[in-house]
């Protein structure tokens, strides 16, 4: 049997196999509750054949939602999401919540504060079109109650039914702006040298593993790279590795790139910035996209395993489980990784191509994901089914989106 197929432990839970979808926005939510539609979506990557699928981007407070609308979980929203987990657990499948906060990055008008919080003041990039020009930067008391905020979204996950849950620390969102030096402009303990940038992220994974490590598994998503000038390198992502390891994460997942300044990066592949701009509402968010487009470099081209050279020094680095993540388009690529010893492989786009290729892949190893990068699935998620492949078209029933997962299915007739 391909060692892709067998168990592997991760803290305290067990995966069935080797292949996790990648918490990747999936924009069905309804008032920041999940939907039927996002219940759907899980439910058929877990009858796919992944040992575990994430809920991308639940925010730990309301304030750290990255969308009007976007999930948080809380109390009204546990039951809701309990509904997702017992579906994907009736497909033999475990289920993690990735849990986060945007700090600056933040794309609707619903603050509680004039300004968004970040690691460092200055000019808000996402907060301009919102017509929030400067972020504050965040005090000891505000790092201490987003240090208690993601723990309490942790122990409401165990309480949701939830296998892990996933801290994200990538692409520009709040915990990334303290680890990223394209953020971190502080001159206290928390800024300066990669190590110091980190200790906030880790204090922050340290209080979520003490708080619930002996029932779910805690991971954390870190960027290996940022891949825009001035931002972190991979001797930076080296540090953050370590240090998360000390703080007690149960695996680490790998990826790269910022939304704003190198998202191409992380795709391996430029945005469809055309499709992007003709779906914003503002003339601000169109010029954005247009100036986005401008900045990509014309040399970018998609390639298998793209992170696997930058994610190996990661792996030598450190001992605790690690996710590759980037390119994975066959079972030989995914058998690659997991032999340079990565103990999981992680997916977005290929699963949202087909929900159901790791289970042809057991059918077939020679079967190949027919995912091209053309990234139109991002785009797709501002859209009222949220996101979904163009190219096969296999969006969800676009009526679910109207109904919270925990209400019943015959209510979409």
């Amino acid at each position: 049997m391909s060692i892709a197929f067998t168990p592997v432990t991760v803290g305290p839970v067990t995966l069935p196999n080797r292949f996790i979808r990648s918490g990747a926005n999936e924009m069905m939510t309804l008032r920041s509750i999940p939907t039927r539609s996002l219940l759907e979506f899980h439910r058929r990557l877990a009858a796919g054949g992944v040992g575990m699928t994430t809920l991308a981007y639940i925010a730990v407070s309301p304030d750290g939602r990255t969308f009007a609308g976007q999930g948080v979980l809380n109390a009204a929203s546990v039951p809701h999401y309990r509904a997702i987990a017992d579906a994907v657990h009736g497909e033999g499948a475990l289920i993690s919540a990735q849990i986060t906060h945007g700090g600056s990055f933040v794309q609707h008008k619903e603050l509680s504060t004039p300004r968004a919080m970040s690691s460092s003041g200055g000019i808000d990039k996402m907060g301009v079109l919102m017509g929030r020009f400067f972020q504050r930067r965040m005090t000891r008391a505000d790092m201490d109650m987003v240090r208690d905020e993601f723990v309490a979204a942790a122990r409401l996950a165990v309480e949701a039914g939830f296998d892990a849950v996933e801290l994200h620390m990538g692409h520009g969102y709040l915990l990334n702006q303290f680890i990223s030096p394209l953020s971190n402009k502080r001159r206290d303990a928390y800024g300066g040298n990669a190590e110091k940038r980190v200790r906030f992220p880790a204090e922050v994974l340290a209080a979520v593993k003490r708080a619930v490590g002996d029932r779910i598994a805690v991971l954390a998503k870190i960027n290996l790279y940022d891949g825009a000038k001035g931002g972190a390198t991979v001797e930076d992502g080296i540090v953050t590795a370590r240090a998360l390891e000390a703080a007690g994460a149960d695996m680490l997942v790998l990826s790269g790139g910022r939304n704003i300044e190198s998202s191409y990066v992380m795709f391996s592949s430029p945005l469809p910035y055309d499709d992007l701009a003709k779906m914003q509402g503002g003339w601000l968010a169109k010029l954005q996209f247009k100036l986005l487009k401008m900045a990509t470099p014309k040399t970018v081209r998609f390639s298998e395993l793209y992170f696997l050279d930058a994610a190996r020094r990661v792996r030598a680095a450190v001992g605790c489980r690690l996710g590759y993540l980037g390119g994975v388009l066959s079972l030989t690529a995914a058998e690659h990784a997991l032999n340079e010893g990565f103990d999981a492989v992680v997916m977005a786009r290929a699963l949202v191509h087909d929900p159901a290729l790791v289970a042809k892949w057991r059918a077939d190893p020679a079967h190949r994901s027919a995912c091209n990068a053309c990234n139109r699935c991002v785009a797709a998620m501002y859209g009222g089914a949220g996101t979904y492949c163009t190219e096969t078209g296999n969006a969800i029933d676009i009526r679910l989106n109207g109904l919270h997962a925990g209400e019943e299915w015959t209510d979409a007739a």
